[in-house]
């Protein structure tokens, strides 16, 4: 790999700051230790869930006892309502990820809202199903396809959803990098406090599948606890 594209593939891993100010109030990372001392990871995952990534990701979390955030297209919820289930019954949280997967770019304010009505009332119904109470549930958590958002978007969502960005993009949807450089970038660029962004995608598989076992391997290993953000 070249000199230019190292330096592109460094800069698309891990966002530049500037990001940050554009859209206030959005998490892109988490307290760096646990409240016993322990260097903290936050893991998430886009764009699923689909039976032929999803529960192979909710093997590998379970090996290293981690848990994850899974930012579910809504359409996919309702095709694979019991691979939702799974993750939630393991521990996991679902996000809202939009129902269709549409950037706030391309919708009126009102349809965008919709797609994000539409997802969450998928994923209120399923988590009912576990028995949580919704006066003691959790804020819902909401990740814009794409990472694009508008600002006069932002503080409507930011109403209702803990606006969940990232720190660590894996990159592992992008065909165009092999799986051992996806993995180098994306060791070299983790901290403690990050938010990982994987995907359980059919897109994402070859680079997904030899990525996330060592990941999760190198920072148990150090002794990171792997948590939803």
């Amino acid at each position: 790999m070249k000199v230019g594209s190292r330096l592109e593939a460094a800069l698309l891993t891990r966002p530049p700051q500037l990001l940050h100010a554009l859209f206030p109030g959005c998490e892109w990372t988490g307290p760096p230790a646990t409240p016993a001392g322990a260097p903290a990871l936050y893991l998430t995952f886009d764009d699923g869930p689909i039976p032929e990534e999803t529960p192979w990701v909710l093997e590998q979390l379970a090996e290293y006892q981690a848990k994850a955030a899974f930012f579910c297209v809504g359409e996919n919820l309702g095709r694979y309502p019991d691979i939702a289930r799974a993750a939630l019954a393991a521990g996991h949280r679902l996000g809202n990820h939009t129902h269709r997967h549409r950037s706030a770019w391309s919708l009126s304010r009102a349809n965008y809202l919709g797609e994000v009505a539409e997802c969450q009332a998928t994923i209120q119904a399923l988590t009912a199903e576990q028995g949580g109470a919704a006066e003691n549930a959790p804020m819902p958590l909401f990740r814009p396809p794409y990472g694009r958002l508008t600002r006069p978007l932002l503080p409507v969502l930011q109403q209702e959803y803990r606006v969940i960005m990232w720190s660590v993009l894996t990159r592992d949807y992008d065909p165009a990098l092999s799986p051992e450089d996806c993995l180098r970038y994306t060791l070299a660029a983790v901290r403690p406090g990050d938010v990982l962004v994987f995907h359980d995608s059919r897109k994402a598989s070859a680079r997904l599948r030899f990525v996330l076992p060592r990941v999760l391997a190198h920072f148990a290993e150090r002794g990171y606890q792997l948590l939803a953000p």
